[in-house]
Order: structure tokens, then C-alpha cells, then sequence
């Protein structure tokens, strides 16, 4: 999925994320972890909200996603920043040497195509984690999947730009995404479509991947706290070290 016409209206559509928040958020978990500067990886990086904020903690930062047009909208943002964008995928990442810590924010994870290909994403998030690096993630949870995106449809509203927004519920929990962008010329309006798939995990399942990739899970906390995620968390927020 190349994600081309949802990489034009990211940025729109996720104007309410509270990317410093999160981003300070990152940070606090990386701190607890004893990681407070260094090279950081940004798996996932999309239009590059969280890459920048990272690198104006401090961190050299390595920004990876699978998406040329995401990519592309992040390279706008560097503005001299010490950041290195990478086209890969996260099942196929290769760095040039290892890093301190991983970030992979506003479930990415959700989007790799079933368990084997999470456990090949922590395999080579493993591989490229120098000894003690921590990775943090956060992912949708199956209660979020089932309870808040469901089969229930959206419409998003800016300036010049409708979206409509329908998911369909799956068997297995994963949620069907459709999304149609109506976006405003000239006097016209012009219809662009995308679609994908997010997949759920439950967290025992990954907190499995991770050990068997070779981390130590520290924490799993409900999202934007630090309080342990609960049945009903929509967001669980991992974070662990590589052994």
C-alpha cells in the first residue's frame, strides 16, 4: 500500500493528534528507560511529525517509512534538522549500523499484514538495537477495534476537504478501511480513494513477538499515561529493551 493519496491529506486529517504531547510523551518513557539522547530510529515515520519533534530534543534521527509520498511531505519539514530519511518497509529494514532506541507512533504496527510480519518488524527492530536500546510503540487494541471502530463510519471536515471515513469489522478484528477525499479546485470538487487494513493483536501476543525477538518488556501502559493498559484501553503503549 503506498498510501499516495492519504500522504496528500495526513497532515489535515491528524491536525488534532497532539503530536508535542505525545512526542514529550516518547521522551519520558525513553528517559525512564535511561536513553535520553543518541540515534534514535523513527519506524513508521509518515509525514514526519513525531521525526522533527525528536530531533529538537536532541536525538539523531533516522526516519523509516514504506510510503514515497509520506516521505516526501517529511523531507519538507527538516529544515536542517539532523535527520535521515530511509524508503523501507519495517518487515525489510537495513540500517547502516545499530541504534539507541526505536519510536513507532500512532499504530503503525496496526498496518503490517498479520503476526509474522510483526514478528519479522521486531526481529530486525532487534537486530539494528544496540544492547539496552529501548523500543517503544504504541498499537489499536482489539477493544478499540471492536468497541470504537467497528463497522461505524466518520466524516472528517476541513477547508476545501471532505473525507468519509467507513470501516468494516472482520471476523478476526481487523478493521477494512475505506476512505474517499472530496477536495475543492478551482470551483470543482475531485474525489480521490484509498484503502487498507488495520490488524489487531491481543497484547499477550505481542508481548510474545517481543521476547522472542529478544526484548525485555519494561511496561505496557495506557495511552498518553502511565498508568498499566487495561481491558478497556483503545491504545496500548509498549515499552521494551533489547536484551
Amino acid at each position: 500500500m503506498a498510501y499516495d493519496s492519504f500522504s496528500r491529506f495526513y497532515d489535515i486529517l491528524m491536525a488534532d493528534a497532539g503530536y508535542d504531547e505525545r512526542a514529550a510523551y516518547y521522551r519520558e518513557i525513553l528517559r525512564a528507560g535511561g536513553v535520553e539522547s543518541g540515534i534514535l530510529l523513527d519506524l513508521g515515520c509518515g509525514t514526519g511529525n513525531m521525526s522533527v519533534r525528536m530531533a529538537d530534543y536532541g536525538f539523531e534521527v533516522i526516519g523509516v517509512d514504506s510510503s514515497v509520498g509520506m516521505l516526501s511531505r517529511a523531507r519538507e519539514k527538516i529544515q536542517g534538522r539532523n535527520i535521515l530519511l530511509l524508503n523501507q518497509s519495517m518487515e525489510e529494514l537495513d540500517l547502516y549500523g545499530t541504534v539507541n532506541c526505536t519510536i513507532s507512533a500512532l499504530d503503525c504496527i496496526n498496518h503490517l499484514d498479520g503476526a509474522e510480519s510483526v514478528q519479522r518488524a521486531f526481529e530486525k527492530v532487534s537486530l539494528f538495537t544496540e544492547p539496552g536500546g529501548l523500543f517503544v510503540f504504541d498499537v489499536n487494541t482489539v477493544y478499540k477495534h471492536r468497541n470504537i471502530l467497528a463497522d461505524r463510519d466518520f466524516v472528517l471536515e476541513s477547508d476545501g476537504l471532505l473525507c468519509c471515513w467507513r470501516n468494516a469489522l472482520n471476523p478476526d478484528d481487523s478493521v477494512d478501511i475505506l476512505l474517499d477525499f472530496f477536495e475543492e479546485k478551482d470551483g470543482a470538487w475531485y474525489r480521490e480513494s484509498e484503502e487498507f487494513t488495520e490488524r489487531a493483536y491481543e497484547i499477550e501476543t505481542l508481548s510474545k513477538l517481543l521476547e522472542q525477538a529478544g526484548f525485555k518488556i519494561l511496561h505496557i501502559y495506557d495511552d498518553l499515561t502511565f498508568d498499566s493498559a487495561g481491558k478497556t484501553s483503545a491504545r496500548a503503549v509498549f515499552a521494551a529493551e533489547k536484551r
